[in-house]
């Protein structure tokens, strides 16, 4: 099968200080979701969230996997994509939609048949796929990064200028649960989402790319009172439960894809942590 999957289930804080370096990794941290020919998920039991990838070097039709004890993946699900790499296509039952380097693609409840294809196979999209439950059918909608809803945050002289592109959200897209973008930090700047918050009733997971050879970015995360931290590479991707922070500092600018589900679509909807509160 193109289509592996594993699960990771969900950690109380109090648990989680007690981890050691690997322990976290193995907890929180997606370290392999890009590989040539796979759609490759993460299940997790916060939400029900799945986020994955898939690289086709030839199509690659998504298949459903045995958690979701469904006939097909998007039985009772929504999903949202967003190309990573080069250009492809998506299919979804047979409507084809173009998607250019960091297009997004909201494909709702109930769609069945549901293929990836790159333009070049030597080099291919890389599309990050988010998933959550669903209750009610939205029509699937494609978002270029130009029809993306712009944000300008930060500054140059707190190393925080960054632009949040917000694709897949209300206002532009309606979906049940299911809330993505992405964040692109200008030149000089390395932090994200900072100052750092936490959102209770929402869980999300962050997708790392534009990292530049041998440049890192530590993503940052734990209770506010007691933070923890993953170093990460190009083309990872970290859970966040939702008592935790989701900060990160890079060695160099780079770009992130935020995605979200939970029982609040407020965007704004989140408990800030003061810098100067960090523990």
């Amino acid at each position: 099968m193109a289509t592996t999957f594993e699960t990771r289930y969900a950690s109380s804080p109090q648990t989680v200080k007690k981890y050691d370096t690997q322990e976290l990794r193995d907890e929180f941290l997606i370290p392999d979701l890009m590989e040539a020919g796979k759609i490759k998920l993460t299940y997790t039991h916060y939400d029900r969230y799945i986020a994955g990838g898939a690289v086709p070097t030839a199509p690659l039709k998504l298949e459903t996997i045995d958690p979701l004890k469904a006939n097909f993946f998007l039985e009772r699900r929504e999903m949202g994509i967003i190309n990573a790499g080069a250009s492809g296509s998506i299919s979804v039952d047979g409507d084809v939609f173009k998607m250019n380097h960091k297009d997004a693609l909201y494909i709702g409840k109930g769609a069945k048949d549901v293929v990836f294809t790159s333009d070049d196979a030597n080099n291919p999209a890389k599309f990050y796929i988010n998933s959550a439950p669903a209750h009610t059918a939205f029509p699937t909608k494609h978002v270029t990064k130009e029809a993306a809803n712009k944000i300008e945050l930060g500054s140059l002289e707190t190393a925080n200028h960054r632009t949040v592109n917000q694709m897949i959200i209300g206002g532009i897209v309606t979906t049940c649960q299911l809330q993505m973008g992405m964040t692109e930090l200008k030149t000089g700047s390395v932090w994200n989402t900072m100052p750092a918050h936490v959102h209770d009733r929402r869980m999300e997971v962050y997708y790392y790319l534009d990292i530049p050879q041998d440049q890192a970015v530590c993503h940052f995360m734990g209770q506010p009172q007691e933070t923890r931290h993953i170093w990460m590479q190009n083309h990872q991707a970290v859970i966040s439960p939702p008592w935790s922070i989701h900060s990160g500092s890079g060695t160099s600018n780079y770009t992130f894809i935020w995605g979200m589900a939970g029982e609040n679509l407020d965007y704004n909807d989140m408990d800030v942590a003061k810098i100067t509160d960090l523990r």
